[in-house]
């Protein structure tokens, strides 16, 4: 499918029952074994209560644990903000999905913090590589209102044609960034990076290394460049700043994973993906990043 359209969205989950088993579906399977008279596929919907039941007794809550936990709002109308999400290049900010859905910002809020967590993903990069940190938020030098505001840290991981890991960090020394790309980073990898100290032991580790150096107005040498983790720097900030204005410190890890799945699944229909995931939380996840 090359584009998912608004006519896909409420044909397949235009109700609270095609929603309902979509959950269902990804998160136990169409042929689910009862645990307790192990038999399969037989399970019936109790509309009322959102859950499943066999022949036996024995229930299934279907939403519990995910990011629909405990929540009162139609799954109609999270399956559109999670649509909302998919289509959006720059993102959705909660009073766009305010306007949308007609709830309260408190409870947009809400939904659009818990849809971010659908974009945490661990990644294995290979080929050519490259590593860059930039600052987000704070106050701009010479600003009279919070001067010495500190900016936050991100890292960023790019695989040239590939996906990308970013990541909010304390700072920039080796001893934090470095286990960052050995777990991240296959051994055979080229990484490529500017000439800050703490890539140098790259090359001793195992990687093939390559440096530019920015300070010297050098900014690319040969296939050594950062052009491809900047162009990801500039589109995460143009994001930020266009949608959201500004983010909290606290949250930005998950404003920061939202655009690095992005980036990572660029090029096809993000909906399907996102629907796919709705059953990969469980509730002490959500408890945690709540």
């Amino acid at each position: 499918m090359k584009h998912y359209t608004m006519k896909n969205l409420k044909n397949q989950y235009g109700t609270e029952k095609q929603c309902l088993e979509a959950v269902f579906l990804n998160r136990y399977g169409k042929h689910f074994e009862c645990p307790h008279c192990h038999l399969k596929g037989k399970w019936y919907l109790i509309d009322a209560r959102k859950r499943y039941d066999c022949q036996c007794g024995h229930s299934l809550y279907p939403l519990s644990g995910t990011i629909f936990h405990k929540s009162d709002t139609p799954l109609t109308l999270w399956f559109y903000a999670i649509y909302l999400f998919a289509q959006s290049k720059n993102g959705v900010s909660a009073k766009e999905i305010e306007r949308h859905l007609g709830v309260t910002y408190k409870c947009a809020w809400r939904m659009a913090k818990q849809i971010r967590l659908l974009f945490a993903e661990d990644v294995s990069l290979s080929g050519t590589v490259e590593t860059d940190e930039t600052y987000v938020g704070g106050i701009k030098r010479g600003g009279k209102r919070g001067r010495g505001t500190k900016k936050a840290i991100v890292f960023g991981i790019v695989q040239r044609k590939g996906k990308v890991k970013a990541q909010v960090v304390q700072n920039i020394r080796r001893a934090t960034l470095q286990p960052i790309i050995t777990s991240t980073v296959q051994k055979d990898a080229k990484v490529m990076t500017d000439e800050l100290p703490i890539y140098r032991k790259l090359g001793d580790i195992g990687y093939q290394h390559q440096t530019v150096k920015h300070k010297d107005a050098v900014f690319v040498r040969g296939e050594a460049h950062t052009n491809s983790v900047e162009g990801f720097w500039s589109q995460l900030k143009r994001s930020l700043d266009g949608t959201h204005h500004a983010v909290s410190p606290k949250y930005l890890q998950s404003y920061v994973d939202e655009f690095s799945w992005r980036y990572s699944h660029r090029g096809v229909p993000l909906f399907p993906l996102l629907v796919a995931r709705l059953a990969l939380l469980n509730a002490g996840s959500v408890k945690a990043l709540a």
